[in-house]
């Protein structure tokens, strides 16, 4: 999908422009040892990664610490049947607790509203996990139309019980995001690779009023965020005393069907 220079010559990773001191990870030797290290020194009792077939080092953490790590399958519905079937496939070997989709990252695009996604949204009711997506303008140099926040409306209308969660910021349409939110019961906001001094006002002031448990901590490591950083600003954050706990806990807990 990409077209421009930078994109296809010289970024190590697709939003690299938007991001500084972004976590180095080479030459470790053990990176489920190392993620477990940083997850312990900052207080982090689990975490959940990407599992696929061939995602050998998510698979070998998951089997090894199965309580502090929970397993998330990102979906392509370009694939149809197949994709269901593979949904399936790792819901059953790794417990999945949540399907993830980068809409305009597919190629062909998909948009949160298509017929594509139907399937999808209707496995992630059946196996009672949330769907966890992109929405608002994409960080990497593509086309934004497929994750225009409204597109959401309709899909939670018609799928009243599936557990939408939104991720990567849904700017700059975060107004509308806390109107949906306030509109649909199973609607939720994740504040996913935004660091917490970026974190977007109408989404804390609407934690701190009616949202506070629409509100979930996410973070963006080791993709563009430290862990060291992300806890460093964390403390910043003008959170009410109540949201806290609903929003690094409570709340995950809740929507991913976790034990406390």
């Amino acid at each position: 999908l990409f077209r421009d220079a930078e994109s296809l010559q010289s970024f190590e990773f697709p939003v690299e422009y938007m991001f500084k001191d972004v976590p180095k990870l080479g030459g470790k030797e053990d990176y489920i040892k190392y993620t477990l290290e940083e997850m312990d020194r900052h207080g982090i009792e689990r975490a959940l990664i990407g599992v696929a077939e061939k995602a050998e080092t998510s698979k070998l953490a998951l089997r090894r610490h199965p309580d502090r790590f929970l397993a998330s399958c990102e979906t392509d519905p370009n694939r149809g049947m197949e994709d269901l079937r593979r949904i399936q496939r790792m819901a059953d070997e790794f417990d999945v607790k949540a399907v993830s989709a980068f809409p305009c990252g597919l190629n062909p695009q998909v948009p949160i509203d298509d017929k594509r996604f139907y399937p999808v949204y209707a496995k992630c009711c059946d196996l009672d996990i949330p769907f966890l997506c992109c929405v608002g303008v994409p960080g990497p140099r593509i086309p934004m139309a497929a994750q225009h926040v409204e597109r959401i409306d309709e899909v939670c209308w018609f799928f009243p019980e599936l557990k939408f969660v939104m991720r990567h910021g849904a700017e700059p349409w975060t107004e509308l995001a806390v109107k949906l939110m306030l509109k649909w019961p199973n609607l939720y906001y994740s504040t996913s690779a935004f660091a917490p001094k970026y974190y977007p006002k109408a989404i804390v002031d609407y934690a701190n009023t009616r949202g506070a448990e629409k509100i979930l901590y996410a973070g963006y490591f080791p993709m563009g965020l430290s862990l060291e950083r992300i806890f460093s600003e964390l403390p910043q954050v003008p959170f009410r005393d109540h949201v806290w706990p609903l929003f690094l806990r409570e709340n995950a807990l809740r929507v991913f069907g976790l034990a406390p």
